[in-house]
């Protein structure tokens, strides 16, 4: 049987999952601050659960929460009748993370023989995209670009102190370029200090570089980093502030900086659809749908994917997280997943169309698209907190021979079930 702490036997069975985590905390002697931080979230984060005004819906971030509070039993905090045991396996780390953590921290003037020397700024630009291309066709994203990554990181980190004038800016546009690739492959799935030091100094990379759409490309990464760990009003103002600086640029600048502009608004649609903020989300939304279709036909950003299919993509993600499946569902009717080149980008919205059906209650669709998903990018799925919380959540929810099929596909993504 699982074990129990002694103090919960007060909670009333209809006590809110909410006021379940405060009085825990409160009992443990641990402020907001640090429990959050425990969760890798900011307080504001944990004041909203606390309060009600955010469900916790995310398996991951309950077994982070329970963890933190020495909790052997989930439904603890969610008042379920039936045990929930907290397991050690729902939150994975990336294989082959040690590599990237010794380039990122490694020397800053490490000793090199003149054959050693960094490549030049567009030999080094030439390497990212190929690995911005890998990270959008290879099924097994993660994986992959993070067995190249170190070297890239080396290199790149090395080139700018050996350059001078415009072509050192040059230099640190690849740098910043680097670290969000690295951001992306580190999210979720290396411990938070790695993440936020790979985040910080992909901005201050873009800051040396000077280049508005190097400077957009940042913030658009770090608001990824912000709205993820509960810092949502932050995000949102970093983004729209960013889409505000380069507006004045976009009729005589690049389509890549229109499709950055685009990208700034679709984070700012998808972080406020999370907030509720349904009116904003959508603002958002019809302004990057505009950017898209001033855009030449099939163009797409080289790592944010922005362009038509990206946009009709984020519409689906939108009404999910709106909690309007009927929306979304609707929306998915006119997306064309071939239109859309990204591997990684197609399974996540393939878990979005099986999070609207769960929504729905029907766990046979929900589990049917989830399928789709990991047979589309199994390392999508693996490292979603999104999708590992819904893996989680069906295998509770389905019954008879779903249950085989959801148990399956916990299996093939790493998702240990009680």
């Amino acid at each position: 049987m699982t074990d129990r702490p002694p103090f919960p036997a007060d909670f009333p069975d209809d006590m809110p999952p909410g006021e379940r985590v405060q009085r825990l905390r409160e009992r443990s002697g641990m402020t907001r601050v640090v429990l959050a931080g425990l969760c890798g979230r900011g307080p504001d984060w944990l004041k909203n659960i606390e309060k009600g005004k955010r469900q916790l819906r995310d398996h991951g971030q309950l077994v982070r929460l329970a963890t933190a509070l020495r909790l052997s039993d989930l439904s603890v905090i969610t008042g379920d009748p039936t045990p929930r045991p907290v397991t050690t396996g729902n939150r994975l780390m990336l294989p082959g993370a040690h590599g990237l953590r010794d380039a990122v921290r490694g020397p800053l003037f490490a000793p090199t023989a003149p054959e050693d020397a960094p490549p030049s700024v567009e030999a080094l630009r030439g390497r990212v995209t190929e690995a911005w291309r890998l990270w959008h066709t290879s099924r097994f994203q993660r994986s992959e670009v993070a067995a190249l990554l170190p070297g890239i990181v080396r290199d790149a980190q090395a080139l700018p102190r050996r350059l001078e004038g415009p072509e050192r800016r040059r230099a640190y546009a690849v740098l910043a370029d680097v670290y969000h690739l690295a951001q992306q492959v580190t999210a979720y799935s290396v411990e938070p200090e790695l993440y936020w030091i790979i985040a910080d100094r992909g901005r201050l990379a873009a800051q040396d570089a000077d280049d508005p759409l190097s400077l957009a490309g940042a913030a658009w990464a770090w608001g990824n980093g912000l709205r993820e760990t509960g810092y949502a009003e932050e995000a949102i103002r970093t983004v729209e502030e960013a889409a505000e600086t380069i507006r004045p640029r976009l009729e005589g600048g690049t389509d890549d900086l229109r499709g950055m502009y685009g990208a700034l608004h679709l984070h700012a649609a998808i972080t406020c659809a999370r907030e509720g903020h349904e009116g904003d989300a959508w603002r958002h939304w019809d302004e990057a749908d505009r950017t898209a279709d001033r855009l030449p036909d099939g163009y797409v950003h080289a790592w944010t994917v922005f362009g038509r299919a990206n946009t009709d993509f984020h519409a689906v993600s939108i009404g999910v997280d709106l909690h309007t499946p009927g929306s979304a569902m609707s929306r998915a009717e006119t997306i064309d997943l071939g239109a859309m080149p990204s591997v990684e980008r197609r399974s996540r919205v393939l878990v979005e169309l099986a999070r609207a059906q769960r929504q729905r209650k029907d766990y046979a669709g929900s589990t049917h698209w989830l399928r789709r998903a990991v047979d589309a990018s199994p390392e999508t799925v693996r490292y979603t907190p999104s999708a590992r919380g819904l893996v989680g959540d069906l295998a509770k929810d389905a019954r008879g021979p779903l249950k085989t099929d959801v148990l399956q596909l916990a299996d093939e993504v790493g998702v240990l079930v009680g």
